[in-house]
């Protein structure tokens, strides 16, 4: 039996539930006897354990069962009877008073908001959209060539020469000892042998490197180098340190060619040129259409949040915090980091979770209203797409419909695309060019 539902708060309702006491005990025992037909005791063949034996073994964990059974089933039985739409696990405390013979128990919960949609026609969006030109394909093609880059001596001639000069210059990768101190005592961290970097690049601070410019092999060089206040060596941050270094080894990078063999290094077989540059703009749109996507989803995802009214049930929030916290955990264990003894409170991600729920709950109403779920063809069409970047595209749709989650996850996306595409054709979109290192640079995320 249950009680009518107490209204606590906008989301909060309360169920109070009751059953006789000798409901549960009856349930017991019958569960009782079930499992003294296979309980085994020493002294005692199967099935002929006493059952007052069997009840002080199991006796707890069946009436928890049972209590949690009949509980359970009484309050989805009180929901459905009031139509109440129940978001999240409820909260059940047994009560300390109830009526002779019954046990009671209050069931706290939160129901799904409505949610109220503003007028579309009049939201304002902006999108992107992005083109990859020859000059994209070339700068794309020399990162590739740096990716493949090897060096060799400086000065000393070889099969693709001797890279002029021996004298350290940008570019060159140089091998050096160093020592440094601060008011003539060396400092952890402040001692190599053997440390090799490229010019250039960064990795060292400013005056590190104009001091390793023009030496030659065999060469010192002591100065002065003042650490940033928010170095990240706080030991030594803010301090100037006078530093000794010396030239052990100096090599040019070499560049491979944009030939015939550079392209099969890139799976062309043939090591056609042309064909090379076609298959990286193919793969260069690929990759930004996929950003512009991401953008103007993030874009459409903004103006529903802004549009939309609703009261998010803090069940829903606490849940997904949970979620986000233990994808964290496994996602930074996988990228081999001690996370063992590291917490990641919930509360972290909160805000997070915040969002995700609010969509999840305003996506559902536009495509409840609209009649924009996945379809099967669609779904299909999504796979397969991915599938284009694979050897073997069979493989990656077997990938998919051989698991029920999988194909879940390709829905959901699919579902997402069909919301995006229904608020653009219906808001107001302003669409504006965006330079190609600004997309790549952006990682825009729903």
């Amino acid at each position: 039996m249950a009680t009518a539902v107490e209204t606590l708060g906008k989301l909060e309702r309360r169920i109070t539930i009751s059953f006789p006491l000798t409901d549960v005990r009856t349930e017991v025992e019958k569960r009782l006897k079930v499992q003294a037909r296979t309980a085994k005791a020493p002294g005692f063949r199967p099935g002929k354990v006493p059952l007052k034996m069997v009840a002080a073994q199991y006796g707890y964990q069946i009436e928890s069962e049972v209590l949690n059974d009949k509980v359970g089933r009484a309050f989805n039985d009180a929901a459905n009877e009031n139509n109440l739409r129940v978001a999240g696990f409820p909260n059940i405390v047994a009560k300390e008073e109830a009526a002779e013979g019954q046990l009671a128990f209050d069931a706290t919960f939160e129901v799904y908001p409505e949610v109220a949609i503003g007028d579309l026609t009049a939201v304002e969006i902006d999108t992107v959209q992005a083109d990859v030109s020859e000059a994209e394909i070339d700068k794309t093609i020399d990162i590739l060539r740096k990716q493949r880059v090897h060096f060799h001596t400086k000065g000393e001639a070889g099969e693709h020469g001797d890279g002029g000069e021996p004298i350290a210059a940008n570019g060159d990768r140089v091998t050096v000892d160093f020592v440094g101190s601060i008011d003539g005592v060396e400092f952890p961290g402040g001692k190599a042998e053997g440390y090799a970097f490229v010019l250039g690049e960064g990795r060292m601070l400013p005056e590190f490197e104009a001091a390793t410019l023009g030496l030659k092999v065999g060469e010192s060089k002591t100065f002065p180098l003042s650490f940033p206040e928010d170095y990240h060596g706080k030991d030594v941050a803010g301090k100037t340190a006078s530093f000794t270094i010396t030239l052990q080894k100096l090599e040019w990078a070499h560049l491979p060619e944009v030939d015939a063999e550079f392209a099969k290094s890139l799976g062309v077989a043939d090591g056609d040129l042309a064909k090379m540059r076609e298959d990286i703009k193919v793969n260069l749109q690929r990759e930004v259409a996929g950003r512009v996507k991401a953008r103007n989803k993030e874009a459409v995802m903004d103006a529903l949040i802004k549009v939309a009214e609703l009261d998010v049930p803090k069940t829903l929030i606490a849940q997904d915090s949970e979620r986000l916290a233990e994808m964290t955990r496994q996602d930074m264990a996988q990228r081999g980091m001690n996370v063992k003894d590291v917490p990641f409170p919930a509360e972290m991600f909160a805000e997070k979770a915040e969002r995700r729920v609010r969509l999840g709950l305003i996506l559902s109403q536009l495509v409840g209203d609209n009649n924009l779920q996945a379809t099967p063809e669609q779904v299909k069409a999504q796979i397969e797409d991915f599938a284009q970047s694979y050897e073997d595209p069979r493989e990656v749709l077997k990938y998919y419909y051989s698991d029920r989650r999988r194909l879940g996850e390709i829905e959901a996306l699919v579902l997402e695309e069909n919301v995006v595409t229904y608020v653009l054709g219906l808001s107001k979109v302003t669409a504006k060019a965006v330079a190609f290192d600004e997309l790549m640079g952006s990682n825009a995320q729903a």
